[in-house]
């Protein structure tokens, strides 16, 4: 469903999960970002009423996934922190079109949040299939499911605005990058991408 080329190292879900306080900091931060990046989305692109009606809650969702892990941290007595660059999502962003239109560049700003979601989807799932503490496998289920549904929403979304073909050349190509970046970063212990 997700269509990744690359699975993530599955030796990630053993580290994560000896590094719990760590990933949920950076989960947060995850969260807190997606809500930006949405509502940066919404005022570049304010008159495509499909986008502004479609990422409006997804926008209170992901603040409200913000809310629920500073909870679940506030469980666990870990303090948020400082936020940590985000090196999956920022080699991402350097492959977008540069230049050309807003309505061009749509296209990759939508892709890449389609991305990031699928990615984010695939770790909840191996967070919520091997973490031994049954609190934090149905947290981190909810989490699969909703990502899930966000990745369909954002391309959905980009086929509402650009042809069949449009979107398939770039998603193809953006595949072959995501995998590519995957493969470059270290499986590190401390972050969620």
């Amino acid at each position: 469903m997700l269509h990744l080329k690359l699975p993530t190292d599955p030796r990630w879900a053993n580290l994560a999960e000896k590094n719990i306080a760590d990933i949920l900091i950076d989960h947060a931060y995850c969260e807190q970002k997606a809500a930006t990046m949405g509502i940066s989305l919404i005022v570049e692109y304010c008159e495509k009423t499909a986008l502004v009606e479609t990422i409006s809650p997804i926008v209170a969702e992901e603040w409200a996934h913000f809310e629920q892990v500073l909870a679940e941290m506030k469980k666990r007595n870990i303090k948020l922190g400082k936020a940590r660059k985000d090196e999956y999502v920022n080699q991402l962003m350097t492959h977008q079109i540069k230049g050309n239109s807003a309505d061009v560049r749509l296209l990759d700003k939508l892709i890449i949040c389609a991305l990031i979601e699928a990615r984010s989807c695939e770790r909840f799932k191996m967070l919520w299939q091997n973490h031994q503490d049954e609190g934090l496998r149905n947290f981190y289920y909810d989490f699969m499911v909703s990502e899930a549904g966000h990745y369909t929403t954002f391309t959905n979304l980009a086929r509402v605005y650009f042809s069949k073909e449009q979107f398939d050349k770039r998603w193809q190509e953006f595949l072959v990058i995501e995998a590519q970046i995957i493969n470059g970063l270290e499986v590190r212990n401390d972050r969620f991408h």
